[in-house]
């Protein structure tokens, strides 16, 4: 009986095909503690970690999981068995069903089948509030989502089917026979959409097909039972094609592993599918895929000889596919598209009409095809045509493709919210055995953050979380992110005024060497203390500037590494930063000195060693040294840098420790920028690296608006919990209203930019 269960859950099943079985999961659930009817929304993987913490989660949620496949393996079994007669109706490939399990547990990991509903159920009782109505939404949502999906998959399938057949072969010689033999039109297609569902996955997880030694015993089992003849050999022969499509494309894509958290397929290359006859009605699938599209040789390329198209492209090719306005015209040369905010790559691709054309992206010597990164907002990509006629092929003709990525969804803030804490992103875990996206924060913490007096931090690298409202912690989509903020533990970092940080600068000089993510954080500066950005470049040399804060504080740069340099000729760090103190001459050995350094991920503890003698050697070991550890980046496959696998990128973690607790063994001030940039790390702005959490952009008062604009975050704003801490609040439109002609924006850079100002002057105030 449900009143004896201690806890009932509402499973949301979706059903895509009966026979063979396909069926997936959705990660949020409905969940009531009978008898009460109060309900709530939950992850399932939060639900189990919670409920089954004693014992084992992942032992409980499998036994669900096995339960529910069980029941659709039996239904699917008795659909097919001769024994139930004549099939009166012709089953439809693409039909769907939503099926609602409602499952109970007590003490046990085994659970109880109460009700399977044969729709989608979604009360518990009378009271549908709107963040029942929300949730009930989403889970449509994400259910179209799923099955409009635009992915492909043709070239997934016939290379998963390549492996199967030489692991067939090497097994048994006489599956050899068997291979050999067409696939009807009816289990292509099976294959085809089960791989696209794979790849398009989302929110939900698979059930079935599965792989698991014990759901195919009971596969075999069930048929056995109810078709002991055998008749129904070629449905197990299916389902044998599934479940090692399956291993063959989790093998192809590691990355790709389901799990209770929500899995997004890879970014796989776009097919060009061509369908040849076979026999009678059945077809043979070969997958072109799409390099095959660029190939130099003109023998094997749909291309003219007409000089009227030596400017043309014939076709542009992009994965995901981009839906370009205006549609696609040899003719038109620009070309505009909007991506959600989760596709952070596109692979684009084009070819020439004119056989002695090659087309290159970006520069003329580029390739024909690459994976872009898409940082938020607006994204230029350039296709050039060449004309190889000449010995020195001629560019005779460009074609642009502005791509805009869109900011996260968010709600607005509503009165009825909670707050939502999280330090890692599902999508990328740099801590494996931590917790990571959206946890609901305890009242015990929210009343400890909202206190009045609450004490500085003191230091730069004091652990924290971003903080955010939210309707329901399960559903990030429930978030207003316009008003996330940085919450260190225990301590807040002092927002200075503009007068406090003129007067903090004044007669200092600050020195920045570092790649373009510390060249950010000066121009940040910069803007503070002038209130106003007059010039700005992408200095990759030495540049000084004496007019700050009314010509009474210098600030100069050194781009460092200069990584276009022959590894063997490029200035060491050591020069780098000697000439960097020469070209700032005179300098104080004091704290009114101060020296920043740091970038993305070039920095290590030997050039603190570095640092340490130089200075020495100069007399200048008294001044105020701030080191800026690593940030999030490089963790995207992008064509022409080198890209992190994600071990590489959860080894950062302990990189980053490293640097941190050496310069504080030197007596340097730090700034961890890798734990404010890590959870954050889709939200990268412009750039191949994906490291950009700023972006220089002209201010609205000038000629040119910006192409977007994004809120600054305001720490210690958040509702009732913060009104007392809203000091950051005041520096949120002073750029936008501002006479000046560049503004720095990016929130991440921001939050870590303020941190590194309270640290410089809070060494003044001691």
């Amino acid at each position: 009986k449900a009143q004896d269960l201690s806890i009932i859950i509402k499973a949301y099943v979706l059903v895509t095909s009966l026979t063979p079985l396909r069926a997936f999961i959705h990660s949020t659930a409905i969940v009531w503690l009978p008898p009460r009817t109060k309900h709530f929304s939950v992850k399932l993987q939060r639900f189990f970690e919670t409920f089954f913490k004693s014992s084992s989660p992942q032992q409980a949620f499998d036994n669900m999981k096995e339960t529910i496949s069980k029941l659709l393996l039996v239904a699917e079994a008795f659909s097919e068995s001769p024994d139930v007669g004549p099939k009166t109706f012709n089953r439809c490939s693409l039909c769907f069903q939503m099926l609602t399990f409602d499952i109970g547990f007590n003490t046990s990991t085994y659970p109880v089948v109460l009700e399977v509903h044969e729709h989608f159920d979604f009360q518990v009782d009378d009271d549908l509030n709107f963040e029942d109505q929300t949730v009930k939404e989403f889970l449509l949502e994400d259910t179209f989502k799923f099955l409009l999906s635009n992915k492909s998959s043709a070239s997934s399938v016939f290379e998963a089917l390549q492996n199967i057949y030489r692991l067939a072969v090497i097994k048994d010689e006489n599956y050899q026979k068997e291979y050999e033999q067409c696939l009807s039109l009816e289990e292509i297609n099976s294959m085809i959409h089960f791989i696209k569902e794979l790849k398009s996955m989302g929110q939900f997880e698979l059930l079935f097909p599965s792989s698991a030694p014990k759901i195919q015993t009971l596969l075999h089992d069930v048929y056995h039972m109810v078709d002991p003849m055998g008749k129904l050999g070629s449905v197990l022969t299916v389902h044998w094609f599934l479940s090692n499509l399956l291993e063959q494309f989790q093998f192809m894509n590691k990355e790709a592993r389901p799990n209770l958290s929500g899995w997004a397929g890879s970014s796989e290359l776009q097919p060009c599918l061509e369908l040849q006859p076979c026999m009678g009605t059945q077809l043979i699938v070969s997958v072109c895929p799409l390099e095959l599209h660029f190939s130099n040789e003109t023998k094997e390329r749909h291309c003219s000889h007409d000089k009227d198209t030596l400017s043309h492209i014939r076709q542009i090719f992009t994965c995901p596919p981009l839906d370009l306005n205006p549609k696609f015209n040899p003719k038109i040369k620009e070309y505009y598209t909007e991506v959600p905010f989760d596709v952070v790559t596109v692979k684009i691709g084009a070819e020439p009409s004119n056989c002695q054309c090659q087309v290159h992206l970006d520069e003329r010597k580029g390739p024909s095809v690459a994976n872009y990164p898409l940082g938020l907002g607006i994204n230029k990509i350039t296709i050039l045509v060449t004309d190889n006629a000449q010995s020195d092929p001629e560019v005779v003709s460009s074609y642009k493709i502005t791509v805009y990525r869109e900011d996260r969804p968010s709600l607005p803030l509503f009165e009825d919210y909670m707050v939502c804490g999280f330090v890692q992103d599902c999508g990328s875990l740099i801590q494996p055995e931590e917790s990571c996206g959206l946890q609901p924060l305890s009242p015990e913490y929210l009343s400890a953050i909202s206190e009045t007096q609450f004490k500085t931090c003191e230091a730069g690298d004091t652990k924290g979380q971003w903080i955010v409202p939210c309707l329901s912690c399960s559903d990030n989509r429930t978030c207003d992110w316009r008003e996330i903020i940085w919450q260190p533990h225990n301590c807040q970092y002092s927002v200075l005024t503009k007068p406090e940080l003129q007067q903090c600068v004044e007669g200092r000089k600050v020195l920045f060497i570092g790649d373009s993510t510390n060249r950010g954080i000066m121009y940040y500066l910069i803007e503070r203390v002038n209130e106003t950005l007059q010039e700005w470049q992408k200095a990759h040399d030495i540049k000084t500037y004496h007019n700050i804060n009314d010509g009474k504080t210098f600030i100069s740069y050194s781009y460092y590494p200069q990584f276009w340099i022959n590894v063997n000729q490029r200035p060491t760090f050591e020069k780098a930063l000697e000439q960097l103190l020469q070209r700032s001459h005179p300098l104080e050995n004091t704290d009114q000195t101060v020296l920043v350094v740091g970038g993305v991920q070039w920095l290590n503890s030997n050039h603190l060693q570095i640092i340490q003698k130089v200075l020495k050697r100069e007399n200048l070991s008294n001044i105020l040294v701030v080191i800026k550890s690593i940030g999030m980046g490089f963790h995207l496959p992008v064509d022409g840098i080198h890209s992190l696998s994600q071990t590489e990128v959860q080894n950062l973690w302990n990189e980053n420790l490293v640097i941190l607790d050496t310069a504080k063994r030197y007596g340097y001030e730090v700034v961890d920028t890798f734990i404010i940039t890590m959870g954050r790390y889709k939200e990268f702005l412009q750039g191949k690296c994906g490291c950009h959490f700023h972006e220089v952009v002209k201010s609205k008062t000038s000629n040119e608006s910006p192409p977007i604009t994004m809120k600054l975050s305001r720490p210690y704003a958040l509702g009732k919990y913060f009104n007392s801490q809203s000091k950051l609040s005041q520096l949120q439109d002073y750029a936008m209203n501002s006479q000046s002609p560049y503004h720095v924006r990016g929130p991440i850079n921001q939050v870590y930019s303020e941190i590194l100002l309270s640290r410089i002057c809070a060494s003044k105030s001691k």
